[in-house]
């Protein structure tokens, strides 16, 4: 059962409540059409990654890791079924060719097998190799793998024929006349078809016409006072602005995102809202006229319940920070976004539980270089719950962590971007726009909690002082 209602789209699949998989508990569709897929996971004791990648082809098979979401670099398995037996083997990228053989293998194949027109290869490597053709794997690195290298696969003898799940969907015809302006932000108002009972929203996909022209996108729920839809201009006031609980995201560059099979985002029911905001910020930067989108989402859920209910807050430095800047010919300007969780029990009612972050989607604009975000607990620093030293603006996807990582009531967390403005003339201010600059983590956890921003001011004394620096290196 598929319901379409404008750009949003919502998928129904009965009996998706399935045992999570333990060993590979991590997965990811790499492609639209859901013909290439992948799974892994980590093994903390043997200090190993484990990835099963299956893909809707006959023939060979490739799959790598990058350094920053190219080919030169790249660290490289390819493997297939032939005529005499299995073959794979390890290689490394020099540039846009194909890669080289390694001198040492470090991967080592579990199976591979080939049938109904699907090749599925299980495959593991330690995560720290001692072999300078292969790379150190972190987080990072694995998620600007699914964007890019998969250009490796080869198909052979078997068309590509979508969705095996009955699901295909298109967007319905509703143009909108995306304004011939450098930054516009448009916000329609939806409601969303009635659920008997709750249910469990467990994998958002874009639906993207125009990849030019749409930056992000995000999905809120809207409060009960919001009783009617409609369509303008974000950020321009009315009830409407009153819709801010974040429940799905995707920003340019990203994947369909599949949570854990233990875990789904609470939908429908008596206790759930009726009505959603779709946000969606077009980047017109030739303020091109008459250009038409029909881009969304598509969300798929079941009633066959989950586990945990998951939430999503968004942590870091708050947008509308007006007299902060960064300034100009600065090759890593750093700046922070904090979030003391200790705040949590003055909104809530209930006392705080621990939080489980499965995911976290890192968002700067186009001088963003590096991400991090670090857990404090009684003022020290105890772990990062994401790293990114190779931010690429035109590749932002969730990164899912090899393991759960726990937020406990009081612990800080901090958000720290460092720009490059060493081609700008002129200052960066925080706002809206691609020029602008942000500095956002968006953490997916549970169990879900009231909270969904937890943004901090800039320290402006300190900023003050900084600025009559002239060296910002």
């Amino acid at each position: 059962m598929i319901h379409i209602f404008f750009s949003l789209l919502l998928a129904w699949t009965p009996g998706t409540g399935a045992q999570q998989d333990t060993l590979m508990p991590f997965m990811a569709q790499l492609d639209p059409e859901n013909n290439v897929n992948l799974k892994w996971g980590f093994s903390d004791v043997q200090d190993t990654i484990t990835f099963q990648l299956t893909v809707k082809t006959t023939g060979w098979v490739g799959f790598g890791l990058s350094p920053n979401g190219g080919m030169a670099g790249a660290d490289i398995v390819i493997g297939g079924v032939g005529q005499d037996g299995n073959y794979f083997k390890d290689y490394h990228a020099t540039g846009n060719s194909f890669p080289l053989v390694d001198e040492k293998q470090s991967y080592t194949l579990l199976s591979l097998t080939e049938a109904d027109g699907q090749t599925t290869m299980t495959f593991w490597r330690s995560i720290q190799s001692c072999d300078q053709e292969d790379i150190h794997i972190t987080v990072s690195q694995l998620f600007q793998t699914l964007n890019n290298i998969l250009s490796l696969q080869h198909v052979t003898r078997t068309e590509w024929t979508g969705h095996t799940d009955g699901i295909n969907t298109v967007v319905p015809p509703l143009q909108f006349i995306v304004p011939a302006e450098h930054t516009y932000y448009n916000c329609k108002v939806m409601k969303m078809p009635k659920l008997n009972g709750k249910h469990h929203m467990y994998r958002v996909e874009p639906v993207i016409k125009n990849l030019d022209l749409v930056h992000h996108m995000l999905l809120y729920s809207c409060p009960l006072s919001v009783v009617q839809i409609n369509e303008q201009q974000c950020y321009t006031g009315g009830p409407w602005a009153d819709c801010f609980k974040v429940v799905a995201v995707w920003a340019v560059g990203g994947l369909a995102f599949e949570l854990p099979e233990n875990a789904g985002i609470p939908i429908g029911g008596q206790d759930y809202d009726e009505f959603y905001r779709l946000e969606i910020h077009y980047n017109n930067l030739a303020q091109e006229t008459g250009r038409r989108d029909s881009s969304g989402m598509r969300l798929y859920y079941t009633d066959q319940l989950r586990q945990h209910d998951v939430g999503i807050i968004d942590a870091g430095l708050m947008v509308s920070s007006w007299g902060y800047a960064i300034p100009p010919t600065a090759s890593a300007f750093r700046s922070y976004g904090l979030c003391n969780t200790s705040h949590f029990s003055d909104i809530l009612p209930d006392p705080v539980p621990d939080l489980s972050v499965i995911s976290i989607l890192l968002h700067t604009h186009l001088a963003g270089r590096k991400v991090r975000v670090g857990l404090f607990r009684n003022g020290t620093q105890i772990d990062f719950l994401a790293v990114d030293e190779n931010y690429n603006f035109e590749m932002q996807g969730f990164i899912n962590l090899a393991t759960i990582k726990t937020i406990k009531p009081g612990d800080e967390i901090v958000v720290e971007c460092t720009y490059n403005t060493a081609t700008r003339e002129g200052i960066t201010q925080l706002g809206l726009a691609t020029t602008d600059e942000m500095c956002l983590a968006f953490i997916i956890y549970y169990p879900a909690i009231s909270v969904d921003h937890c943004w901090s001011q800039p320290n402006m004394h300190a900023y003050t002082a900084m600025m009559g620096k002239t060296d910002y290196q």
